[in-house]
């Protein structure tokens, strides 16, 4: 993690931050700095207030058989990393730490005496002030990344392999479809109601067992530790079958559906939709481990609207992990490091809501209209006719006045196609013929005139 400072009028604070979970591989660490580095640099830049410095935290607990001190040495080609990318932005590092296993170390500092080979012991967890104040203002200790990573993290157990082998049947029938532009939609609400579907199911569950929560989430991150996440976890595994769990998986890599599942982000619907996406992330086994990217997306940005910063860092960070070209994890993991508020981002999903409410209420009203008979009470057609039926009528009464100039408003209804019966004068005579329009090219039709000239096209002229 990175964290900006500033210096002003002789006051120092903190500003923004931004994290990045650690590659498991050293060749991406280069990349990951460079990132990491620019989201915050240039972030803050935008908000108007550019770091006079920065503090680096490389945080990361013992491998199995690694000690604490292993950790830090194996970390330190990062923090250079670091402090080399953010020299290149001309910011300096004033800080390196590492943490890991209840110790510290400085990266900068030289001194044995002020920073001991064997790290600094960290103040006991509950003892600060801080620490005495949060608990009487009631908020509860958050579990570690490890415990985060886990609720997240696919199987490893036996049921892994139930779960690759509905992965597989369903790829087969369902990746069709959604590759279909026809069966897409249909699809896209076939996904949307059984996640529906699995969320009341989620929440009921947790009605009956009676257990305390926010929007029907239970309170499983608090002072019993791991314990209460994992049974909560274990319980939603339950109530999920394999087949349900990966036609929610394939059906989510659509963007379109996805971006719809995004829109459960508040309210009831948040805590049974973050419950849903970590286990489906869970599921996400064996040769679909890339097909987690979608809902650890969903689970880190229910998180972060909902104000868990901490957990959804986590999962977007994971989310890239899973495939590093996601471009929805991306500009949420970046939007979340830099600070922004997640409100910006629930107003446009509420607009699309709406809009699409809309719409198809008006396409089931155009539906109705349609299937109703245009026939009145009588039998006979309606008076009130159709813009379509209008055109067609236009359209069938244009070659009747073929050969014949435009008539103007106001002048009799033209007789039969081809000829008109020419108008007599007062005598019985047939009126005169105009002259200067007889003959004169313009298809042999003459305009209609009040008193004389008023006829059709002359026979032996068409």
């Amino acid at each position: 993690m990175l964290a900006a400072l500033h210096d002003r009028d002789g006051r120092g604070r903190f500003g923004g931050r931004a994290r990045l979970g650690i590659p498991g591989n050293a060749d991406d660490w280069a990349s990951a700095a460079r990132q990491l580095t620019e989201g915050l640099v240039k972030g803050s830049e935008r908000r108007g207030a550019l770091p006079e410095s920065i503090v680096a935290f490389l945080c990361q607990d013992p491998k199995d058989g690694e000690s604490a001190r292993e950790v830090m040495e194996r970390l330190r080609p990062l923090a250079q990393l670091l402090r080399t990318a953010c020299g290149a932005l001309d910011v300096p590092v004033i800080e390196a730490l590492c943490i890991s296993d209840g110790r510290f170390w400085s990266y900068c500092c030289p001194s044995a005496q002020c920073c001991p080979s064997d790290g600094t012991p960290m103040g006991l967890p509950g003892t600060s002030v801080l620490a005495a104040a949060a608990t009487y203002a009631g908020l509860q200790i958050r579990g570690s990344l490890r415990e985060f990573r886990a609720r997240l993290i696919p199987w490893e157990t036996a049921a892994a392999l139930e779960q690759e082998s509905a992965l597989n049947a369903v790829s087969m029938a369902l990746i069709p479809r959604i590759l279909d532009d026809e069966c897409r939609t249909v699809v896209a609400t076939e996904t949307l109601d059984l996640a529906h579907r699995v969320m009341r199911r989620f929440a009921d569950s947790t009605s009956a067992a009676g257990a305390p929560g926010v929007s029907g989430v239970p309170a499983v991150s608090d002072a019993a530790g791991v314990s209460g996440a994992l049974s909560a976890d274990l319980r939603d595994d339950e109530l999920l079958c394999h087949d349900e769990a990966a036609t929610l998986i394939l059906g989510l890599q659509d963007r379109t559906t996805r971006d719809r599942a995004a829109e459960w982000m508040e309210g009831d619907e948040a805590g049974p939709a973050l419950r849903l996406w970590r286990a489906l992330a869970r599921r996400c086994v064996g040769p679909y481990g890339e097909h987690a990217a979608a809902p650890l997306t969903l689970a880190g940005w229910v998180a972060w609207s909902s104000g868990d910063e901490l957990e959804a860092r986590e999962a977007l960070a994971m989310a890239l992990g899973a495939d590093p070209g996601y471009l929805f994890a991306r500009l949420l993991h970046q939007a979340c490091n830099e600070g922004l508020d997640p409100e910006s981002i629930r107003r446009c999903l509420r607009k699309e809501r709406v809009d699409r409410a809309g719409a198809e209420t008006i396409a089931s009203s155009a539906s109705s209209a349609s299937s109703a008979s245009p026939v009145d009470a009588g039998g006979a057609s309606g008076a009130a006719s159709t813009p379509s039926t209008r055109v067609a009528s236009r359209r069938r009464r244009k070659p009747r006045s073929t050969g014949s100039a435009e008539s103007r408003p106001g002048s009799r209804p033209s007789g039969t196609a081809g000829t008109r019966r020419p108008r007599s004068t007062t005598d019985g005579s047939p009126a005169p013929e105009a002259p200067t329009r007889a003959g004169d090219g313009t298809g042999g039709g003459t305009r209609s005139r009040r008193g004389a000239g008023r006829h059709g096209t002359k026979q032996g002229e068409t």
